[in-house]
């Protein structure tokens, strides 16, 4: 078992790398898409809207509930991308540090 120094300083070297990732997820821009890419909606990292692209020949104005389900859709699709990427960054930043048994992110 590891000594509590050594476990010491990798928490503070993961806390160090979390912080470095997430002020990097602001510029990250996942697009998440329904209605065959003709409703787009682009997140940032973080999972803010920066975005929303919709095709003018989807517009009906008699028929608006179809539009939100398609803006709710392509908003959905690109959440699970955001939080897939998330995954992976956060498994990426793991590597090499082995955290103690029960000890969980985040801190």
């Amino acid at each position: 078992m590891k000594n509590l120094a050594q476990i010491m300083k990798q928490a503070q070297e993961m806390q160090s790398k979390m912080s470095e990732m997430q002020e990097n997820l602001v510029n990250v821009e996942i697009t998440g898409e329904s209605a065959a890419g003709m409703v787009s909606v682009t997140l940032n990292g973080k999972g803010g809207m920066i975005r929303l692209k919709i095709d003018p020949s989807l517009i009906n104005p008699s028929d608006a509930e179809v539009m939100e389900d398609l803006i709710l859709a392509a908003h959905n699709d690109a959440r699970s991308k955001v939080d897939a990427r998330m995954q992976e960054e956060t498994s990426k930043m793991m590597g090499g540090i082995e955290l103690p048994p029960g000890m969980k992110l985040p801190f």
